[in-house]
């Protein structure tokens, strides 16, 4: 056999987290046994805390401003196709339909209201973020919360893929040439968002902060100076496109403009994505939050009714190839400059729009890896206030969608915003159950504007869910309650090991039991007598052990290492484990195997000697036979792993 040489593993410093409770499965450590016995009963483990020290971490998080910057991308780039859905749905009814825009538009402002002041009283009441899956574990049990966060957690990765092969599209419409690489970019886009994200959600708010200001200002400026024409000042931009409006309809029915309504209310995804995120923000947390809700809900809101204002003023219909917000750019600030701004300002939102999820969804992984609804590493965190997990989750998740998609917008459309109006329903749902059981003042009408945008929202889940069921909204009703298992599928994990270890209950007194430490050995060497020096120093009891294979080579080696080892005789027995087939891990676990049987209260540790080269690039000359052994016997037996690295 030879020199069993490898790289050392041994646990590092964990540089995420000041502790890590997760629940334990034979982990490796350099000294570690298990109890003997452990009662059962008790609570399932708890994931780590990472609450900061007072004012440490604090320049990572966000302000008010730069939290709306963060946050607000999705909401704010959802004007550039909100409209244009309304307006899509409505042209099935011919110009009269087109005549209801603005009604709709002002109903969705409406609920736009209503939600913004829930989420804001959310915020209040749930300052430690979660959203409508804080708002439903508390009022509504459960089974409705794990709904709720599976509904976000399905919406933000959508959000992801949906802006970044929107924003590309809009790329590729300016550049046809680029088309045929429409893939490649959208995975370029998404690995900037990730490393920008990595360095921390406070740098990241103010990467974007520019971005959303301008496109901001440049809607707010196509409004302002609409508003003050009579008449389009260029159509060019609409020309040689086909209409899209049906003729000779004059009728316009109350399911028409209810799927107008729930089109619309495509705007609205994002909305909750501040509350969600309450721990990312700067103290005093709840109060900043409510700032930025309060302030996205106006800005979208004035978007949105602008917009409309601005369509049905123009008298627009909607064209084949052409968005609303480029005829409306067009119409309003003509063919020149000012709409290219218009147009590549739109892009970059669009494009920039998944950081929302970013922002939002490590958040709400903590929460349920917290509740040990998910593994316990998502509410580990990083120097900068950075959940990395859970970003590089939602990247790896968001990744594969567009490359199942082929970065086609049109594939990922259906799936999107079924998951928001579900929480939103909960989340509503959840407050006026919160209002009955507080019964403050005015709580009444409080319920009953909860009560009203549940109703609102729950339609319109129902209603876009049926339109768009055909269209593939299929998939986002087989993922919820598959999703939802998988929650309980691991926190009843959780409970098995929880159980197991006895967490809640005093467990019995420590007592020292005789310890045997066996150690791989299959040459003599300085790393063999400082292995054997080691060991004599934990245990009771040392034993080497040498893997002896049946080809006569082998065997030659290991009789020689036996002669060798009685000339030394470092007063260790050595013990030759014959193995018919070339393996050295099984042989190894099989011996521990015998010897737990044999000796049952023996404490068994396992000792595996690596040398560690002193240049990085001479580590990789290693054989990993140390990491072999170590997998087998942390597989197949219940010894302790200690792997001792002998560095040169």
């Amino acid at each position: 056999m030879s020199a069993l040489t490898s790289d050392s593993t041994a646990t590092p410093v964990n540089h995420e987290s000041p502790a890590n409770h997760e629940s334990p499965a034979n982990h490796e450590s350099r000294v570690s046994h298990e109890p003997a016995t452990a009662p059962r009963g008790g609570r399932p483990p708890v994931a780590p805390r990472d609450e900061d020290p007072p004012d440490t971490g604090e320049r990572h998080r966000l302000t008010a401003l730069t939290g709306l910057a963060a946050l607000s991308l999705d909401a704010m780039a959802s004007v550039a196709y909100g409209p244009e859905a309304i307006v899509l749905v409505l042209a099935a009814a011919g110009g009269h339909g087109l005549g209801f825009t603005l009604p709709v538009t002002l109903a969705i402002a409406a609920l736009l209201a209503v939600l913004v002041a829930s989420y804001r009283q959310v915020i209040a009441a749930f300052p430690d973020g979660g959203g409508s899956y804080a708002v439903a574990k508390t009022h509504l049990g459960r089974r409705a919360s794990l709904v709720a966060a599976a509904s976000l957690v399905l919406d933000y990765v959508l959000n992801v893929a949906v802006a970044v092969t929107a924003g590309v599209a809009a790329l590729t419409s300016a550049f046809p040439a680029l088309y045929g690489d429409r893939l490649w970019i959208c995975l370029a886009v998404l690995a900037l968002l990730t490393a920008v994200n990595l360095r921390g959600i406070a740098d990241s708010a103010k990467i974007f902060l520019a971005p959303t200001a301008v496109f901001v200002l440049a809607i707010l400026t196509l409004i302002a100076v609409g508003l003050f024409r009579s008449a389009p000042v260029s159509t060019e931009a609409a020309q040689g496109h086909a209409s899209v409006v049906a003729d000779n309809a004059t009728t316009v029915g109350a399911l028409l403009l209810l799927k107008a309504f729930a089109s619309g209310c495509s705007a609205l995804t994002g909305v909750e994505a501040i509350a969600n995120a309450v721990p990312s923000f700067r103290t005093p947390r709840a109060k900043r939050a409510q700032h930025a809700e309060i302030a996205l809900g106006a800005v979208l809101g004035v978007m949105l009714i602008g917009l409309a204002v601005l369509i049905s003023r123009f008298h627009l219909q909607p064209v084949a190839g052409v968005t609303v917000l480029a005829q409306l750019a067009d119409a309003s600030l003509g063919h020149n400059t000012a709409f290219y701004v218009v147009q590549f300002a739109t892009m970059t939102l669009l494009a920039l729009s998944a950081n929302t999820s970013f922002g939002g969804l490590p958040v709400l992984l903590k929460l349920l890896a917290r509740d040990n609804f998910l593994p316990h590493v998502f509410a580990l965190k990083a120097d900068r206030q950075v959940h990395r997990h859970g970003v590089l989750t939602l990247a790896a998740v968001s990744a594969a969608l567009l490359v199942l998609s082929g970065g086609d917008t049109n594939v990922l459309v259906p799936l999107f915003a079924i998951g928001v109006f579900v929480g939103f329903t909960l989340a509503q749902t959840g407050m006026v159950v919160h209002w009955r059981r507080e019964r403050g003042p005015r709580w009444r009408g409080k319920a009953a504007l909860n009560g009203l945008g549940a109703l609102l929202t729950g339609v319109s889940a129902v209603v876009v869910t049926a339109t768009k069921f055909h269209d593939g909204a299929w998939l986002i009703v087989v993922a919820l309650p598959l999703l939802v298992a998988a929650f309980e599928t691991v926190h009843r994990a959780y409970t098995d090991i929880g159980e197991s270890l006895g967490l809640g209950r005093v467990p019995e007194c420590p007592h020292r039991a005789r310890s045997l430490v066996v150690v791989p050995v299959s040459s003599l060497s300085r790393l063999t007598s400082e292995a054997l020096t080691a060991a004599v120093s934990l245990g009771d009891e040392v034993r080497a052990v040498t893997v002896c294979h049946a080809d006569p080579e082998d065997r030659a080696q290991a009789e020689a290492l036996e002669r060798d080892w009685a000339l030394w005789n470092p007063g260790v027995d050595l013990i030759r484990l014959p193995s018919d087939r070339r393996t050295l891990g099984r042989p190894i676990a099989a011996y521990v195997r015998a010897v737990e049987a044999a000796e049952p209260g023996t404490r068994v540790t396992v000792l595996i000697p690596e040398a560690e080269p002193a240049r990085a690039w001479q580590r990789a000359l290693r054989n990993q036979r140390g990491a072999v052994v170590a997998h087998a016997v942390r597989r197949d037996t219940g010894a302790a792993i200690c792997r001792l690295r002998f560095r040169i």
